[in-house]
């Protein structure tokens, strides 16, 4: 059971981290190429579909990890486990605090209503 909660979470995990990975990697550059209202519209709607899924994704993740920790305690694998629940909780904390609220903000911007310095 502990090498299927294992696998499980990994997999959880690592489809999480690639997503963020290829939207900052990939995504947001292709987006800022484009002309201000096609840009905006496709960031404000990617907001929209990320902010619905990734607390799902996240909050599934941590649990996951949290469960694999617990699970695997007093196992050699014990301590990479806890390592993990904690960078992942920093990182949803992390993600509530400051990139949440800069997502809501952006997912309401316009081609017409929108900051000057929007691409920054």
């Amino acid at each position: 059971m502990l090498a299927t909660l294992a696998v499980v979470a990994a997999t959880v995990v690592g489809t999480m981290v690639g997503v963020e990975f290829a939207v900052a990697a990939f995504v947001n550059p292709i987006l800022l190429r484009l002309p201000a209202g096609p840009s905006l519209e496709a960031r404000a709607d990617g907001g929209r579909i990320l902010g619905r899924v990734m607390p799902f994704w996240y909050f599934g993740a941590l649990i996951l990890t949290a469960g694999l920790a617990v699970a695997a305690w007093g196992r050699p694998a014990a301590g990479a486990a806890i390592a993990a629940t904690v960078l992942l909780a920093v990182s949803v904390a992390m993600s509530i605090l400051l990139l949440v609220p800069i997502n809501n903000r952006s997912a309401r911007w316009t081609a017409d209503d929108h900051p000057d310095d929007w691409r920054e």
